[in-house]
């Protein structure tokens, strides 16, 4: 699975298409997918994702997670994006 990069927010060179974390100034490598959803916006179904290397991965699984928000924390290259997610 490949997500799309917003402009400025990946690395240079050879990996400039690799997903990157989504912890704020991070440029590392994600590792993990983050799949969390707002009750208050979205349906129960609906997953928004974030993207975490191994040192921010607890970090924003705590943010999403005293919210209610965190449902699921999956390795990357095993998480299969479910129909009507979206990377946020």
């Amino acid at each position: 699975m490949t997500f799309p990069l917003f402009p400025g927010s990946g690395p240079s060179g050879p990996d400039a298409g690799a997903p990157t974390c989504s912890a704020k100034a991070c440029h590392d490598a994600a590792v993990w997918v983050l799949a969390w959803n707002n009750p208050k916006l979205h349906t129960p179904q609906r997953r928004k994702t974030w993207l975490a290397c191994e040192e921010h991965r607890e970090h924003l699984s705590r943010f999403l997670g005293v919210r209610g928000f965190l449902k699921d924390v999956v390795k990357l290259d095993e998480w299969v994006q479910p129909e009507g997610s979206d990377r946020a």
